[in-house]
Parts: structure tokens; sequence; C-alpha cells
């Protein structure tokens, strides 16, 4: 009887070692969202491969950042790990490794909100990084996931780990809502600086509460209202378009270039609502008398250019005040400039009314 036992015993013990075994599957055999460029060659591309020799490089290299792409699968795993190479290793002095190259795991509750799980945190040392995300979640059966992709840096490849015993298969609720996503574009702050992780970047948390696709074409310093950019905009039949370029723009360039870019998106997209986003009243503006100007002068500057668009008939129209953004608090920010998760929150709930209202609309 007691050698029974211990044979069950090893049984048991093995089967649970099995069990706990990740095997690993490629990311890219699930839904990858968040991209307006599925089929480039760099698999987590914001830009089609047709851009690459006809847009500004720095441009093209930002867009191999996976800012605000993720994967969509169900898995009924207890454990998960997630293994990823990045394409940069990058770092910077103002951002955590977390929001710059790591990823964000979160899953679908049952009254279809997400739920954050766990961030998966880059390695110093290599490009190359394996985490565990979660190690023994509660038995349920299928549950469904969304992985958010670094902000600030590329993915090369990357891969889930789930149970050797458990299913990971395409996602069965079609949430975030695919058909007519948000298409926003804009700048550094767009793009996700200087969130600590992935999931906090403003166009993810609206993402998530509106329960539709957003793509983030966020240029960091570079959104200077490129040609191809609208192009690429126009092809998307979205539920509105976000234009959010003034802290990279000056008014003269605003001036020269706002009315073709708005123009492309128009002709190609007649009816679908566009928001034109004012600088935020950045902090920096109560110390510094010349950024103080200028930004006044970039938000007038856009306040006339979208009344002679309203002016010329466009009812689809709507318009974001940079007043509305911080309130008079400085602590949203890391420099005056860039914006803390606290700071992507508040964000994130002054931009929602408007980006319903013309989702509503359309």
């Amino acid at each position: 009887m007691k050698k029974l036992f211990a044979i069950i015993a090893f049984m048991v013990v093995m089967f649970v070692a099995t069990a706990s075994e990740s095997v690993y599957y490629d990311a890219r055999n699930y839904e990858i969202i968040g991209t307006l460029a599925p089929d480039a060659s760099q698999p987590f591309s914001r830009l089609p491969d047709s851009l690459k020799d006809t847009i500004r490089k720095e441009v093209w290299d930002l867009g191999l950042n996976s800012a605000g792409i993720a994967i969509r699968f169900s898995t009924d795993t207890k454990t998960m790990r997630v293994r990823w190479k990045s394409h940069n290793k990058f770092s910077m002095n103002h951002m955590t490794p977390t929001g710059i190259r790591g990823l964000d795991l979160y899953t679908l509750q049952e009254d279809s909100t997400w739920t954050f799980v766990n961030s998966g945190r880059p390695s110093l040392s290599s490009a190359t990084t394996t985490a565990r995300l979660a190690t023994s979640i509660p038995e349920r059966g299928m549950r469904e996931y969304m992985l958010y992709l670094s902000l600030y840096d590329g993915v090369d490849s990357l891969e889930i780990g789930v149970d050797s015993t458990a299913v990971i298969a395409m996602p069965a609720i079609n949430l975030p809502v695919r058909e007519k996503p948000i298409v926003m574009y804009g700048t550094s702050i767009l793009q996700g600086g200087c969130a600590n992780r992935p999931g906090m970047a403003h166009t993810n948390i609206i993402e998530r509460a509106m329960n539709r696709e957003v793509i983030n074409l966020g240029f960091s310093g570079n959104a200077r209202l490129d040609k191809g950019i609208a192009e690429l905009m126009a092809t998307c039949d979205a539920a509105c378009y976000v234009i959010d370029p003034l802290p990279n723009c000056t008014s003269d360039l605003l001036k020269e270039k706002l009315a073709d870019f708005y123009h492309i998106i128009r002709s190609a997209r007649p009816d679908t609502p566009i928001i034109f986003v004012e600088s935020p009243l950045f902090p920096v503006m109560r110390f510094d008398e010349e950024a103080n100007a200028t930004i006044t002068e970039k938000n007038a500057t856009l306040r006339t250019i979208y009344d002679g668009f309203v002016a010329s008939g466009d009812k689809n129209l709507l318009y974001f005040e940079g007043n509305g953004v911080f309130d008079g608090n400085a602590e949203l920010t890391v420099d005056n400039y860039h914006l803390t998760d606290y700071g992507f929150s508040q964000f994130a709930e002054r931009l929602l009314p408007v980006i319903k209202k013309a989702v509503n609309r359309e």
C-alpha cells in the first residue's frame, strides 16, 4: 500500500510539474490590434513598408515603436510568461524602462471592463527578456487577455508562454471593438511619454474606457503634419480622427501644413468626425514667459484655422481646448511637459467626452 501511495504521489508531482512548464507560442498567430500596417515586414510596426522610402527617417524609425499595439488572445492557463526581444534596447532619463520597452497584461472581466494583471519588466542588460506575468490564476475556464506592447521601443519578436496542458486561442469576444477605430495623431505625449507602463498611456486608457480599438500615431518630437501620415490615416474607415500635433509645431508650420493635412483626410472621409486638440497649458508656462507666449500663440493659430474649416461648411469638426487638461495642477507631469500616469488619467478623462460625442455623431 505504501508503494502504491508513493507511486500516486510521484505521478501527481510529475503532473503538476509538467503542467507548470511553459510552452511558448508566437504572438503573431493571434490578433494584433492598434496598427494600420498589419502586413508590415516588421510584425509590430505602426507604419506600412510603403512609407519607408517616402517619409522622413525620424518618423519611419519612430513608427517601429510599438506604441498602442496589443495582442488579443484567450487562454485557460494558470501561469503566464512572455518572452520578447526589444528592437533598440532604448532608454531615457525621464521615463521608466517598463514604460519604454516593457509589456502590460490586462484581462476582460465579466462586466466587459478590462483590469490590469501585471507588467513585464524588461531586462536592463539584454535586449531579450523573459518575464512571468501570472503564477496561479484562479480557474475559470478560458479568459480573454490583451497584452500591450512597448511605448518607446519596438518589439522584434514576442512569445506568450502558457502551461503545457493549457489552451491558447484567438479571442472569442470582439472587444475592444475593431470596426471603425479611433485614429489619434500627435507627439511624444500621444506616443506615451512618460507613462510608467504601456497601459497607462492615455490612448490605451481611452481604448479600454471606450472598448474600441485606438490607433496610436504618436511620433515623439516629429508630429509635423507629414503628408504621408495624413494619407495613411485616410485609408482607415475610422469612427473619428484626433489631430494633436501642436507641441511639435510652430504657428508658421500650422499655417503652412495643417490645411493640407486636414484636406487629405477630409477628401477621403467627408463625413468622419475630426477632433482638433489644442496644446495643453503646460506647467512650464507659469515660470517661462517665452513658453507661455509660444503656446498661447499656437493655440490661437489652431483656433483660427479651425474656425476657417467650420466657416467653409464642415459640420463634423470638434475642438478640444488646452485649458481643460491640467486645471492648474502642476503635479501631472514629469518635466513640466510629459505626463505621469496621473496626468494621463486626467488627460483621458477630459478627452473622453469629446471623443464620445464624435463617435456618437459618426
